[in-house]
């Protein structure tokens, strides 16, 4: 059973603050170090400096990116740049953005709430996607400094009817306490909502509800790692004080805003690469299509390759492939029965998604990658953008690339619902969630008030 709750969300002061768009940025693990130094000088109070601090030589134990963003987030309390509500609420967002590829403008709506923090095995809260351990002693530093959630958790909930939605409407019809549009034409919308009897209906209406976790698998399993740290401190009586939830955004599988992009696979270098080998090899488990480049660009050509390879996917697991100075690109298409070269110790859930197929037959067998080697960053990078990735290759920053469809929702739920879980950067559900509409201040001695 999905436990969900109000809470007394921390926000910019929006008597002070009138435009957010400077002062909000996308989750700290999508920001490079150029993106990194651009929210730095877009405002002194962007929420940058709590989620991705710069590093500066000499940091210590009592000086580092860690303790400052604790000083900052105190500062900013203390000077009314954040305020707290005095009361429960639910904090409903409306994201109005272009998918991007000819798809016409969609809205996806999200609520902030509490959700009580799950131990493994309890099918409630299910992870698709591996952790890492680095990125999650990361994220405890800045926990254990600032004693807040600062980013909400992405998950997603089935909800065909739209109840926890629909229970929202009558305050949605009230304009938003937040409004604001990004330099992408990406517009933002917050409610702030309250009331006893919403708080019920919002609760009722997602508590037989499994939730996937879409992003944040790292900041969930630290949030419980948290959790676990604070029972042992304070206890584990009352169940509903504050450490034992996590701020998250849900948001309805059915939304038509949902929308899931592709990770494509960038790599450096193989050593010892040679084209004509690799295809030969790569024809035991695939039908390989050549397509002459002819005038232009590849990067200029990423529309109809990215068509080419939608219409081939429908059918079949399917990829793009060019390499460095190549005049054509390769469309791989899995040939009858290839799956069963994947190997025994696969789920057959795992077996059908694409990211597998390319990781089994073409990374491992086909260019001889390592299982290490594929969480190696120095060697693989991830891409979204069809026409950014082929630029990308195109420039000669990277060897070759191999593009992917979008992994599939209905693969997605099938993973999580066997307790399993998928390689790193399997999806890429967009727009990302932002952070800096609300944050989480957790005090161990507050008590969550349940609907």
């Amino acid at each position: 059973m999905a436990v969900v709750a109000p809470f007394r969300g921390l926000t910019y002061n929006f008597q002070q603050i009138e435009d957010l768009s400077h002062l909000v940025a996308p989750p700290y693990d999508v920001i490079s170090e150029e993106e990194q130094e651009a929210y730095y000088r877009a405002d002194p109070r962007n929420v940058i400096r709590l989620i991705l601090g710069r590093k500066k030589t000499g940091d210590t134990d009592w000086d580092n990116v860690y303790t400052r963003a604790a000083d900052c987030f105190e500062r900013w309390q203390s000077d009314m740049t954040l305020v707290r509500a005095d009361s429960p609420a639910l904090y409903v967002t409306a994201m109005t953005y272009d998918p991007g590829d000819g798809i016409p403008e969609r809205t996806r709506w999200g609520i902030i709430v509490l959700v009580r923090i799950e131990d493994e095995g309890t099918g409630v809260i299910l992870p698709h996607e591996r952790t890492f351990s680095a990125h999650k002693d990361d994220r405890m530093s800045l926990y254990r400094a600032c004693n807040a959630q600062l980013s909400q958790i992405f998950g997603l909930y089935e909800d065909p009817e739209n109840m926890a939605l629909n229970a929202c409407s009558n305050g949605l019809a009230t304009p938003p306490q937040i409004d604001f549009t990004l330099k992408d034409g990406t517009r933002h919308r917050l409610w702030i909502l309250g009331g006893d009897d919403l708080f019920r209906r919002v609760s009722d209406a997602l508590r037989d509800s499994t939730i996937f976790i879409a992003d944040g698998h790292h900041r969930y399993e630290t949030s419980r790692n948290y959790r676990d740290m604070m029972r042992a401190r304070y206890g584990r009586r009352p169940l509903n004080r504050a450490y034992e939830f996590v701020m998250m955004y849900l948001s309805n599988m059915n939304d038509e805003g949902l929308t899931i992009l592709p990770s494509h696979r960038l790599i450096k270098d193989v050593q010892g690469f040679e084209a004509g080998p690799f295809l030969k090899r790569a024809s035991q488990w695939f039908d390989i299509v050549e397509v002459a480049l002819g005038d232009g660009s590849v990067s200029g050509q990423s529309d109809h390759i990215k068509k080419r390879l939608e219409q081939e996917g429908r059918h079949r697991t399917a990829f793009g492939f060019y390499a460095h100075k190549d005049d054509r690109w390769h469309l791989f298409s899995l040939k009858p029965g290839a799956r069963s070269r994947m190997g025994d110790d696969l789920h057959p859930s795992l077996k059908k998604l694409d990211v597998l197929v390319l990781s089994r037959l073409l990374f491992q067998k086909g260019l001889g990658f390592s299982k290490e080697d594929l969480d190696d960053e120095e060697i693989f990078q991830y891409q979204s953008s069809t026409m950014t990735a082929l630029s990308e290759v195109e420039s000669g920053r990277f060897k070759m690339v191999f593009l992917l469809n979008p992994t599939r929702m209905e693969h997605v739920k099938e993973v999580a619902g066997n307790s399993l879980v998928m390689p790193r950067k399997s999806t890429y559900f967009f727009p990302k969630v932002l952070t800096g509409l609300v944050f989480n201040k957790i005090d161990p001695n507050e008590i969550v008030q349940l609907p």
